[in-house]
């Protein structure tokens, strides 16, 4: 992964925090205010919530995206690595699965 790929995934994680921060907050905030306000301060207040929901539902659904994009990358990268070098993919492959026998086996 790139550095800017990277900070771009940190910057979603971020935003994703700061929405459901808000979300958390509004939700509080109708809490208190139908404790024993007027019918028009709830109104505001649950369509105030709505919209931060919506809001929170949009970039969950944009960092769902960008992960599930990331991960075909990785599949298709390393589908092409292991079509290139096939011999060195056996090799990994089976360094891999003596480190995971051993230690199973010191078990």
């Amino acid at each position: 992964m790139s550095n800017n790929n990277a900070s771009a995934v940190d910057v979603t994680k971020d935003q994703l925090v700061r929405d459901f921060k808000v979300l958390v907050a509004d939700a509080e905030a109708l809490l208190k205010a139908t404790a024993g306000q007027s019918g028009e301060t709830i109104a505001a207040m649950r369509t105030k919530v709505g919209e931060s929901l919506a809001v929170a539902k949009v970039k969950v659904t944009e960092a769902e995206q960008l992960a599930l994009e990331k991960a075909k990358a990785a599949a298709a990268a390393t589908d092409e690595y292991v079509h290139e070098h096939p011999w060195h993919a056996v090799g990994i492959a089976a360094g891999v699965g003596l480190v995971i026998g051993l230690l199973i086996g010191r078990r």
